[in-house]
């Protein structure tokens, strides 16, 4: 057995955290040393948006959360079949949800 196999963690979930936070848009950048991940939640008919939470991390835990991330996509698509994109994949999504604005 290699050294990866023999090593356990124990990972703590607090409350506060297990509940998650929704984000409907994220916002990557990177310097030569991190990538910053800023989740952001958007509401129809608000036209500022907030950052809900910002991670950052170094370059090969980036590669590695890339990796794991395209993965867990193939394995819920076998699962549940294609995820769906709105227009190209290079495409901005949707910023008024497809409905009418809000009025106050």
């Amino acid at each position: 057995m290699n050294r990866e196999e023999n090593q356990s963690i124990s990972i703590e979930l607090p409350e506060e955290v297990a509940e998650g936070t929704y984000s409907n848009l994220a916002v990557i950048s990177h310097s030569s040393s991190e990538f910053v991940m800023d989740f952001i939640r958007m509401m129809p008919g608000v036209e500022k948006a907030k950052v809900k939470s910002r991670v950052v991390m170094c370059p090969e835990h980036a590669k590695r959360l890339l990796l794991t991330l395209e993965e867990n996509i193939r394995r819920y698509e076998a699962m549940h079949g294609p995820i769906k994109l709105q227009g190209e994949p290079d495409m901005p999504p949707p910023m008024n949800f497809g409905g009418p604005a809000a009025q106050a």
